[in-house]
């Protein structure tokens, strides 16, 4: 008889861990929808010689009924010839918000990464996959690093990265 009581307790503990861990968790709304992206991002590879090169950037992608959002097209564009060069690696990237605190959420992007091949001026980089942590504004719908600098395998290092929502409606982090 103990042992059933103890098994009962056991299971009450962990159906209640179970949902004060759901009551944090948090994801991205509006459920189902698509949305775009764009701004700018500064990396360093070996491509630019360890320095620092700033592009534009867009992001196209969609929130599944989940709440992740998977980021299935990233163009990169600007007037450096190195901006011009990337081949994206690892798409779609997968964004998961982690957490929300005011207007202001954070997440994770899982399989980042580009490559860019030899050139007769550039060497080659082959940059990710990595998880890039990033900072998501509610009230704004603006994306950006945090923190700032952070690495993508192979001595490239995403130096920054802003890009704002520019879908309707918003997308928001939501508990």
């Amino acid at each position: 008889m103990k042992s059933l009581k103890t098994l009962v307790s056991l299971s009450a503990l962990a159906v209640c861990m179970g949902a004060a861990s759901m009551a944090n968790a948090v994801s991205i709304a509006p459920i189902s929808s698509n949305f775009s992206a764009s701004g700018s991002l500064t990396v360093k590879s070996p491509s630019s010689f360890q320095l620092p090169i700033t592009c534009d950037v867009k992001f196209d992608g969609s929130v599944n009924d989940v709440g992740i959002a998977s980021i299935t097209k990233v163009t990169v564009s600007g007037s450096n010839s190195l901006c011009k060069l990337p081949q994206i690696t690892g798409v779609p990237w997968t964004l998961t918000a982690t957490s929300l605190s005011g207007t202001s959420g954070g997440g994770n992007v899982t399989n980042v990464g580009y490559t860019i091949p030899a050139t007769v001026l550039y060497p080659a980089s082959n940059c990710g996959p990595s998880t890039v942590t990033v900072a998501y504004n509610n009230s704004t719908g603006v994306l950006t690093t945090s923190p700032t600098s952070q690495p993508l395998g192979s001595s490239c290092t995403l130096q920054s990265l802003s890009v704002t929502v520019t879908t309707s409606p918003l997308l928001q982090i939501v508990p």
